[in-house]
């Protein structure tokens, strides 16, 4: 009797670790991911040819190609099979031919996505081949690559851009220049089109999202703590507001990234993803490093609050009715809206970092860099970068978040300029630094 193999899931596929060696997941009928020892994971199909011999084939990458995807792919060659069709000789013929009548953009653009996405995470990846299937391949995917011109790659930018997504569209412009840069060094062409495309889009108008003044702090502190909704939601904008890190960051946060004992927050730069959930495994802007958030005695308090209505979970922010989903990504801008401000005028949650970054500066008690380095801005002098990457500034933003913690209780009842607090405090600031820099 046959052996029945259990179907794989999205968890069991997305969860699985690297071993010392490499080992396979069965999925059945011939399917299965290999997993490697250097953690990368790959759909592999094993069939009997129509002469009766054995054929192993690679579908592609995990994530990019997800189960469900490999499953389809798994269906089409054992469809292809059942005609009497060897579906790797078929693939080798139809590669011939393409070279015979000339590459067309969409086989050039998936061998130049082989190349990189061993250079990409996983998430951006999976978005990058999205686009080009969504709007370039559709449009100009099955044209001879020899035969593009401008005006050619110009029209999915042009679809893009009629659909109000400039970002978008600037985007795959990059993509495509990248991609006819590596035609032209594989002598697939001799002149390469896409240099025109510069300029052919013009970049978003840059809008600053709304802050208020800081002589509105306490008017701000008193619509929060009088705030009626979900006591969850009171709290994340309170913490919000002390901690002035991104949307992202905070909301798909989890428990296992705090110490509360150590006053730590370790943002990492990807996080594991949620099921239904897109974007969340967004962490730091700052690609391939933890941006570290010290924690304010307010904040710590704050986080022990939260912890008692969300501790059992492993989302900080865990949503109402699903808590295995964030809170949604409107909660804080609509509690602002509830209490009376206009999120496109007045302030909305992004604009608790520019408030901060203010304060901060008019204070005139810290380093530029470790402002920066607090508001996980990344450095553009590339050199500059490269001598201050490891350089934390941990002690100094550790004065830094205390110190606009306390301006903010200073603020609760009536404004004081940050100026005028640092006149207060900046005493006892400016011993600390003095000591420590004197060591």
């Amino acid at each position: 009797m046959a052996r029945t193999t259990a179907p794989l899931t999205d968890t069991a596929c997305r969860t699985a670790k690297p071993r010392e060696r490499e080992y396979k997941l069965f999925d059945g009928d011939g399917l299965y991911l290999l997993v490697q020892p250097n953690g990368r994971k790959g759909w592999r199909l094993r069939y009997v040819k129509p002469d009766g011999r054995e054929g192993l084939t690679a579908l592609g990458s995990y994530p990019v190609v997800g189960l469900a995807d490999a499953r389809r792919k798994r269906l089409e060659l054992k469809q292809q099979l059942a005609n009497g069709i060897d579906p790797i000789q078929s693939k080798q013929q139809a590669k011939t031919q393409a070279v015979i009548n000339g590459r067309t953009l969409e086989s050039v653009a998936l061998d130049w996505y082989a190349g990189m996405v061993p250079k990409w995470a996983p998430g951006h990846a999976k978005t990058v081949l999205s686009r080009l299937k969504t709007h370039v391949f559709p449009i100009i995917g099955a044209k001879a690559i020899v035969e593009l011109d401008t005006h050619d790659l110009m029209q999915p930018l042009e679809a893009v851009t009629k659909r109000g997504t400039i970002d978008v569209a600037l985007r795959i412009k990059n993509y495509l220049q990248s991609i006819m840069r590596e035609a032209k060094r594989l002598r697939l062409i001799k002149v390469n089109p896409a240099h025109d495309l510069d300029g052919a889009i013009k970049a978003p108008r840059v809008t600053h999202r709304p802050a208020l003044p800081l002589s509105r702090l306490p008017e701000l502190q008193a619509c929060i703590e009088a705030y009626k909704g979900r006591a969850l939601t009171r709290l994340t904008v309170m913490l919000s507001l002390h901690v002035f890190v991104r949307s992202s960051e905070l909301r798909f946060a989890r428990w296992n990234e705090f110490d509360l004992k150590r006053g730590i927050w370790e943002i990492p730069d990807t996080r594991p993803a949620l099921d239904g959930v897109p974007f969340s495994t967004r962490g730091t802007k700052m690609a391939g490093d933890i941006h570290l958030v010290p924690l304010s005695p307010p904040a710590v308090a704050l986080l022990e609050q939260i912890h008692t209505i969300t501790g059992k979970f492993d989302l900080v922010f865990a949503g109402d009715a699903k808590p295995w989903k964030p809170m949604s990504e409107n909660t804080v801008n609509a509690a602002l809206r509830t209490m009376g401000y206009d999120t496109k005028v007045d302030i909305c949650g992004h604009g608790f970092r520019a408030m901060a970054c203010s304060a901060l500066i008019e204070s005139g008690l810290w380093s530029e860099t470790a402002i920066e380095r607090q508001m996980s801005h990344k450095e553009r002098n590339n050199v500059r970068a490269a001598y201050i990457h490891k350089a934390e500034f941990l002690e100094e933003r550790r004065m830094i978040m205390t110190w606009w913690s306390r301006f903010l209780e200073a603020n609760r009842e009536d404004h004081v300029t940050p100026h005028e607090f640092a006149k207060q405090a900046g005493e006892n600031v400016t011993r600390i630094r003095s000591a420590r820099w004197a060591e």
